[in-house]
């Protein structure tokens, strides 16, 4: 009895460990009605790609069509993200997503019936870009979380690991949702989905209390127009980069031993260093790194995803791709819960390099499975390090942008990682139609390796956006 309770004891304590800090967030007032909508609201994402690549191969038999169109929905996705996260910015998540679902329910409805009814090539192309309709629900939230735990570090990174479990959760239930319901019906994959936008924007919309402050209302208090209102913001932030610099460089000229005039000229060139690199814009080099970063991110596994599709149409198997994308997402979920779970101190560039070179080098061996189910197995042992490597990205933003625009940060993130999807999905698309689903992972196999090229590119900016011990504050 006394092994059993121990055994008991044990489990009780390492649960606590790994779920401990996460309860305690959702205790928190309403932020699991928030946290939760978002990520209903998010089902357009798993599953309009999936549906419009099964539904266009059932109906127009063209896999290169359906590559075309997903390129499409992605292209305008990355050119609504940042636009929308801008005017979240500026205006309240509440006075911009609203008018935007309206956009997308419609949209839905005409190109499911487009499809349905064998419509020619053109009306699909013009209905497609309007299901990049989709409000930043993943930042909008990941914008509260960070307003509501200001200068709290390790809650903060912990919120986001959260964010990136929802997140995970969403791709689990939408994955083999799409690829079940797709193949019965398109309009009744896009029926669900339009269901699930509804009941997640009304639990997430109408939580008030933890709605940030837009850049209106901020501007409108403190008496100024919004330009000056970010002038003055930005300035705040430019003379705390300028604090950090001359911290950082006091700190380590006293570590050279250097004397105290040596260590003031060293301060003086490190202000004036800062100075020189200040833009009015949010994009410096980091955030540039980031971006292209998740551009080459989007563009191999996108193609490994409509690949894998091939693969199983191939084998009879179609119906089972979703299961095979839910096992990705499950392991990606473990993964976010552990790395949530744990304060590292390890910095994080390292392990922003860490979880990209296993997720692309992962990625790569698809060429050399034989069954479906080795690529399910490959996804279960590399996704533990697919929602890390989105919660350093987002971690990554909180050092390279103001908190009054994370939200647009983000969303250029997501942005370049959809242009990247549609690139890779269009370029898959046209190698699978020649050489069926291998050249679609050799295709995958090459933009997973130019991908960890370019992340290596960017290293030296990402590392130096990460030195600063703390994360960039501007006191609104």
């Amino acid at each position: 009895m006394s092994n059993n309770a121990n055994v008991a004891a044990a489990i009780k304590e390492v649960a606590h460990k790994v779920f401990g800090g996460y309860a305690e967030l959702l205790r928190m007032p309403h932020t699991a009605r928030f946290s939760i909508g978002s990520v209903i609201a998010c089902m357009p994402f798993p599953m309009v790609g999936m549906t419009i690549t099964i539904s266009v191969q059932h109906y127009y038999g063209n896999y290169s069509l359906a590559g075309v169109l997903t390129a499409i929905q992605a292209i305008a996705l990355a050119v609504s993200s940042p636009l929308l996260g801008k005017l979240v910015d500026k205006f309240g998540q509440r006075q911009v997503s609203i008018p935007t679902i309206l956009v997308w329910i419609v949209a839905a409805i005409a190109l499911t019936t487009s499809i349905t009814n064998r419509a020619p090539v053109w009306v699909l192309y013009c209905l497609t870009p309007f299901l990049a309709a989709i409000p930043p629900w993943g930042a909008m939230s990941r914008a509260r979380w960070t307003t509501m735990l200001k200068g709290d570090r390790e809650r903060t990174d912990r919120a986001l690991s959260l964010s990136g479990v929802f997140d995970e959760c969403m791709w689990i239930i939408g994955n083999p949702l799409a690829s079940t319901l797709a193949v019965i019906s398109g309009l009744l994959a896009f029926s669900f989905t339009g269901v699930c936008v509804v009941i997640g924007a009304l639990m997430f919309l109408t939580e008030l209390t933890t709605e940030p402050k837009s850049q209106t209302q901020l501007a409108r208090e403190a008496g100024l127009t919004r330009e000056e209102y970010r002038e003055r913001e930005a300035a705040k932030a430019q003379r705390m980069r300028e604090r950090d610099a001359a911290d950082r460089a006091r700190r380590e000229a006293e570590a050279r031993g250097d004397d105290e005039q040596a260590v003031q000229a060293a301060v003086d060139r490190a202000i004036a260093d800062s100075r020189a690199g200040k833009k009015e814009s949010i994009w410096g080099p980091g955030l540039i790194a980031v971006c292209v970063t998740w551009f080459s991110l989007g563009a191999f596994q996108s193609a490994s995803n409509i690949s894998i599709i091939a693969f199983a149409t191939e084998a009879n198997m179609k119906q089972y791709t979703g299961f095979v994308f839910a096992c990705f997402s499950f392991s990606s979920l473990c993964g976010a819960l552990v790395y949530g779970a744990k304060n590292w101190t390890i910095p994080l560039w390292k392990r922003f390099y860490f979880c990209l070179i296993v997720v692309n080098l992962g990625v790569g061996t698809f060429m050399f499975a034989k069954h479906l189910w080795v690529i399910m197995i490959i996804y279960l042992l590399i996704g533990v390090c697919q929602a890390p490597t989105w919660i350093n990205g987002n971690q990554l933003m909180l050092h390279l942008v103001p908190p009054t625009r994370f939200t647009e940060g983000v969303a250029w993130m997501g942005a370049m990682n959809s242009i990247g999807s549609s690139a890779g999905s269009a370029i898959a698309g046209v190698f699978i139609d020649h050489m069926g689903s291998h050249g679609g992972f050799l295709m995958a196999t090459v933009l997973a390796i130019t991908s960890l090229a370019i992340a290596f590119v960017g290293f030296r900016q990402i590392k130096s956006s990460t030195e600063t011990p703390t994360l960039t504050e501007v006191s609104v």
